[in-house]
């Protein structure tokens, strides 16, 4: 597990239906709601790298990005 200093507080709203069955998942495995909540995301992550359509929106996004970034070098 990564140390304090590696890791970021977040505060997050889901509805109460969703956060009790996280809360049951972590309650049948042993684990705590942030360790759910990490590797659910952690999932999330990976098939979104996986994923061509979500690779395409990427450059678009990054393309952009690097033109805003020219242009406000150029100022």
């Amino acid at each position: 597990m990564p140390t304090q200093t590696d890791t970021k507080n977040l505060t997050l709203r889901i509805d109460r239906t969703l956060a009790d069955q996280a809360r049951t998942v972590a309650d049948v495995e042993g684990s705590t709601m942030s360790d759910v909540i990490r590797d659910a995301l952690t999932e999330h992550v990976k098939r979104r790298r996986r994923d061509p359509e979500f690779q395409a929106l990427l450059r678009r996004n990054l393309e952009r990005h690097q033109e805003l970034l020219n242009m406000l070098a150029d100022s």
